[in-house]
């Protein structure tokens, strides 16, 4: 548009000269070629834009929106016409309590607080994209910076009133995928009529307050605790039975021993152990009493 101007101003400087002065009829005839050339230039560039990939463009003539919109690629356009480039790519906008993390500078996490009453800290990224159809209402309604307007107002709103439906508890453990799900729908539906597609909610991070972190643990450690002596006991008990069969096997054992002898099977045994005596080494002579205990000498002691 600029050089269609420019153009436009040399072509009328050359006719302006020629009219007040003909010796200047070369440099006139010059200056209305050159600027004719230029507005020609300018003329087609301004007619024709190119859209990159994963951008729309949404034409603007003299501030009225126009409905249609220029896909990716080579268009020829009035060249009166502004065209405004926006991005339908998925976009992401990060809300963290880590500096230079998220989206915004600082501690940018949202807090809310939990039906128990407690502040409870969450991370949480949100991804989305511009709806193409949808993009001329967009830039009518809110403008380019939809992401400060739409997105990050809107989905801390929606955090923070869902937030209270759940204990801070259950939000970091069994309730957070609930949580997860309620808030997406929330905020998708609200999205939807503002021409954005919301994708996703990742929740990143939920802290909970210092004293709620601290029961936690205790809780653990006591239930770790309760499990380690469980098995202890059963430890316990296991040696306790093993112990109870085996003295049942020996008690066992002796009374079968018990039931099974008789006076000739004992005066058999002590025959074999006194020949077993007898081939010692150490003992060399037998003298058999009146009772049935042999007395047995040493011979080394002789």
């Amino acid at each position: 548009m600029t050089l269609l101007i420019v153009g436009l101003i040399f072509f009328l400087a050359g006719a302006l000269a020629l009219r007040r002065n003909a010796s200047l009829s070369l440099y006139a005839r010059i200056l209305r070629l050159g600027g004719l050339a230029l507005a020609l230039i300018g003329l087609l560039s301004a007619s024709i834009v190119q859209i990159g990939a994963g951008e729309i463009g949404v034409q603007v003539l003299y501030g009225s929106v126009q409905n249609n919109v220029l896909p990716s690629g080579l268009h020829f356009i009035n060249p009166l016409m502004d065209v405004q480039r926006m991005d339908i790519k998925t976009q992401n906008y990060t809300m963290s309590a880590v500096r230079n993390e998220g989206a915004k500078e600082g501690d940018d996490a949202i807090r809310v607080l939990s039906a128990d009453g407690l502040e409870v800290v969450i991370d949480l990224t949100v991804l989305y994209k511009v709806v193409p159809s949808s993009a001329p209402d967009i830039l009518r309604q809110t403008g380019i910076d939809y992401t400060d307007k739409i997105v990050r107002p809107l989905t801390r709103t929606k955090i923070r009133d869902n937030a209270v439906y759940y204990d801070a508890v259950s939000l970091f453990s069994t309730k957070r995928d609930e949580f997860q799900a309620r808030i997406t729908k929330s905020i998708e539906d609200d999205f939807h009529h503002r021409g954005l597609l919301l994708e996703q909610i990742l929740i990143r991070n939920i802290t909970l307050p210092q004293s709620v972190k601290t029961s936690i643990e205790q809780k653990i450690t006591a239930e770790q605790d309760a499990q380690k002596m469980q098995f202890v006991l059963q430890k316990e008990r296991q040696e306790a039975e093993r112990k109870r069969v085996e003295a049942q096997g020996i008690s066992d054992y002796q009374r079968i021993i018990s039931e099974s002898l008789t006076d000739r099977q004992l005066q058999y045994e002590s025959i074999k152990a006194q020949l077993e005596i007898a081939k010692s080494p150490n003992a060399k002579v037998i003298v058999m009493g009146k009772g049935s205990t042999p007395v047995i000498l040493d011979a080394k002691g002789q």
